[in-house]
């Protein structure tokens, strides 16, 4: 997807997109209902979507669409939530409600212009994504001290 968003070839980008955003949902609706899922499972699944949601905006800043920090905080914030969740230790990742919205606005934000291109239509100018991207690296801000705070707090 990336490759493609940096290069403007929009339908390709699109179809991946919503290929990514269906299997995504599909796999883990299987594993819940097979009662498949596990710690490591949620770690690749969270994973594997802070790397394209990363990678996606990376492009989008080609674009000059997105602030290059928040490709930076996507990647210490999945860390982060690892870490705190103690998920190398085979424990299950543990969202805060504000981690969870912003997991799921990088998404909406690396999709959003791709789908405006394809679509034809601006719902959002593109303009605005730009400041838009600085909101979510302010969120990703707050919700890491607090995830930290709780972290110190609970050791004490």
């Amino acid at each position: 997807m990336a490759w493609n968003v940096y290069h403007s070839n929009w339908y390709v980008a699109v179809a991946i997109l919503w290929t990514a955003i269906f299997t995504d949902i599909l796999d883990g609706y299987l594993a819940r209902k097979k009662n498949l899922t596990s710690a490591i499972g949620g770690l690749m699944d969270h994973g594997s979507d802070a790397f394209f949601v990363t990678l996606t905006i990376a492009a989008l800043t080609h674009h000059e669409w997105a602030p290059v920090v928040l490709v930076c905080v996507i990647p210490a914030a999945f860390v982060q939530y690892m870490l705190d969740s103690k998920a190398l230790a085979g424990q299950p990742l543990k969202a805060s409600s504000l981690g969870k919205y912003n997991g799921i606005s990088y998404f909406v934000f690396a999709g959003f212009p791709v789908m405006q291109l394809t679509l034809g239509i601006t719902l959002i100018p593109f303009s605005w994504f730009i400041w838009i991207g600085w909101g979510l690296v302010v969120t990703s801000a707050i919700s890491m001290v607090d995830r930290l705070v709780t972290l110190l707090s609970n050791k004490q």
